[in-house]
Parts: C-alpha cells; structure tokens; sequence
C-alpha cells in the first residue's frame, strides 16, 4: 500500500514539473552585444531567440526568430512563431557585406545563392561562383524566385532599405524563413562589425563569433590608443558633387566616427544626421577649400577624370596638393568595390589606412587594404 502511494506522488510529482516546465523558460543568458543596437541574442536551454529591433530605415516594429537545435522538436509554446532550425546547411545572403561574416566564421561553403554575384570580390567566394556552386539569382529587388526554390535554402538572409518590397515576403510564403539584416543601419564602425554574431547563432558558432569580434574590436581600439601621444588633428574633406549637389557624411554616420576615431577635424563633424549631407558646391568651398586631406572623392579613377566633371574641384587646397584617397580604385576580380563588401566586418583595416594616411608616422610604410592615393 506505502509502495502504491509512492509510486502515485512519485508521478504526481513528475506530471507537475512537466508542467512547469511547459510555462514560459526563463532565458539562461543574453549574449553580450557591446557595440550594436540592432539585435540581440538570448539563450534558452534548447533553443535561442533572436531579436531584430529594426528591420529597415523608420521600422520600429521588433521582430523575434526562435532557432532551435535540429533534432530538436518545437516546443508547444513556440509553434506559432519564427522558427528556424540551425545550424544552417544551405543559405543565401543578399549583401556583399554578409560575405565576410561566412568566411570569418568558415562557412563560406553553405552559401548557395546570390543575386548579383558579380559585386562579390572575394577570391574565396569567387572560386564557389565559377564552380557553380553559388547560383546567381538575379536583381536584389527582382530575385528569381524559381530558381532560389530550387535550391533550397534552409534560410534568406535579406537587406531592404524599406518594406514596399514584395520579394522577401513572397519567399516566405514559400516556406523558406527570411530574417533581414540591417547592418547597413548601425551607428558605429565596431556596431556593423558586431552583427558577425547574428551569423554566428545562426551556425551554431557563437563561441567563434565572439572570438573574432573581440580580435577585430582590440586590433580597432588598439589603433586608436596608438593616436594618444599625437597632438594634431589635421582637417578632411569628403564626398563629391553629383547633377550639381555635393554629397558628404552627416557628423553622426559611421564614416565620420571613422574620421572621428582616426584624430582628425572632420569640418562637418558637428552636424546632424546617420546619412548624407546634401550641399552645394558653394557652402563645401567655403567651409573645405583649405582642408588638408580630401578623403572617398566620389568613383573618379584619376585627377583629371575630376576636371573633366567639375573644373572647380581644383580650387581645393588637398587637390592641389594631392592629398586626394579613395577606396574606389581597390577592386576585386569581376569589378566589385572590396571597400563596400570587407569594410563593414573588419573596420579595424579602415582605420588602419586612415591612420596611415593622416598620421604617417604611426604606420609607416603599412600596406592599405582600401585606400589609394588618386593621381
């Protein structure tokens, strides 16, 4: 009789801490995010939910994606939300900017689709392109859907500057989850640096994340601390006129705290905005003719192909001078600008050449991953 009572509290006892444990988990732990705005990661005991705050420019809707271990089956609780099943075995980005993060993390080879594979400059994905592995799915806004079913991928990585797009939400009734990344968003060099461990929850690989991130982020703030003893900031010009209006960086965009960090006097560091200025050609003589340094002069390949737009290009001291860089002439093998693809993962190399050209003496003779002087 003792024995048939145990044994029924000894159940009673089970069927009561099976449900609780079917009330909400509590999260073991959040990874930490030291320098991004846009997501974060938070641990459970078998799944990760991950939180995009911001999907494109104005969107101020939250969205969360549960990645459960494959093997794993879908706790009750979560049979109506994002799910996706990782590690991921075959992906598509759609950014030259999510390259990087794969091959950082060494899971270059998953990747099996990319519209617009000509802008990918890296020798390694390069190599998955001319062997087919890597399909080219068209234009950004008008991906073959067909054939990216064909493939099918276990994820879309996207990149949208706004929501009047229908292409990602058609993949999704597809089937196949999409999570748009919005580094392209993020404030600060190391922020767009940080979203290699959104790739790395995705692969299972946050330990690998981690440790990269925090190599490129000591090799950036070590950089800087090289600048201490320096005690001047030299004046720098940016941008370039388009159809008569001169578009440089807004004081609060990551290229001027690229500028920032690099201990120069950034002349338009004191304005307001993440984007783009817009001015006329007037305003920027007035306030840039006697900068010292002109940096990211517009796509020109040579000086004169800059008089040939706009002979008052040559009223600036830094053209007189020759104190003109660009990232635009550092190209890959089909004509992608690496700048625009590597920059956003490893900004510790944009700061880099920046200090090698504004402090020489810093790092001399330093071989630059971006920046060209413009002849």
């Amino acid at each position: 009789m003792i024995t048939k009572q145990l044994l029924f509290l000894t159940l009673l006892s089970l069927l009561i801490s099976c449900k609780t444990s079917n009330k909400k988990e509590k999260s073991k732990r959040i990874t930490s995010i030291a320098y991004a705005k846009g997501f974060n990661i938070q641990e459970y005991k078998f799944f990760k939910k991950l939180t995009i705050h911001t999907s494109f420019k104005g969107d101020t809707e939250a969205r969360d994606y549960y990645l459960i271990q494959k093997g794993y089956r879908i706790p009750d609780s979560l049979t109506e939300k994002n799910i996706v099943f990782v590690p991921i075995k075959r992906m598509v980005v759609t950014s030259t900017t999510h390259i990087p993060m794969l091959e950082i993390l060494g899971v270059e080879s998953t990747l099996v689709g990319f519209p617009n594979t000509k802008y990918i400059s890296s020798e390694k994905t390069r190599i998955l392109i001319e062997s087919g592995k890597v399909q080219e799915l068209g234009q950004e806004q008008n991906i073959n859907t067909e054939l990216l079913i064909d493939l099918e991928p276990e994820l879309v990585v996207g990149f949208g500057v706004n929501n009047t797009s229908p292409v990602f939400k058609n993949i999704e009734k597809m089937g196949i989850p999409v999570i748009m990344n919005s580094d392209w968003l993020e404030q600060t060099p190391l922020g767009k640096a940080e979203w290699l461990k959104f790739f790395g929850a995705l692969y299972q690989k946050d330990s690998v994340a981690n440790v990269k991130f925090n190599e490129i982020a000591n090799n950036y703030n070590t950089i800087k601390n090289k600048l201490e003893n320096v005690s001047k900031k030299p004046t720098v010009l940016s941008g370039s006129l388009y159809q008569d209006v001169w578009y440089l960086p807004a004081g609060e965009s990551f290229v001027a705290k690229f500028l920032e960090d690099a201990y120069t006097d950034y002349l338009w560091k004191d304005t307001k905005g993440t984007g783009s200025l817009s001015l006329s050609l007037e305003s920027v003589l007035d306030k840039g003719q006697y900068a010292e340094f002109w940096i990211a002069p517009g796509f020109y390949s040579s000086k004169k192909s800059m008089l040939e737009d706009s002979p008052h290009y040559k009223e600036f001291d830094a053209y007189k001078t020759g104190n003109l860089y660009t990232y635009a002439l550092t190209k890959g093998k089909t004509g992608g600008v690496i700048y625009f693809e590597l920059a956003t993962a490893r900004p510790d190399l944009v700061l880099q050449d920046l200090v090698s050209i504004f402090h020489p003496t810093v790092f001399p003779n330093v071989e630059r991953s971006f920046f060209k002087n413009l002849k």
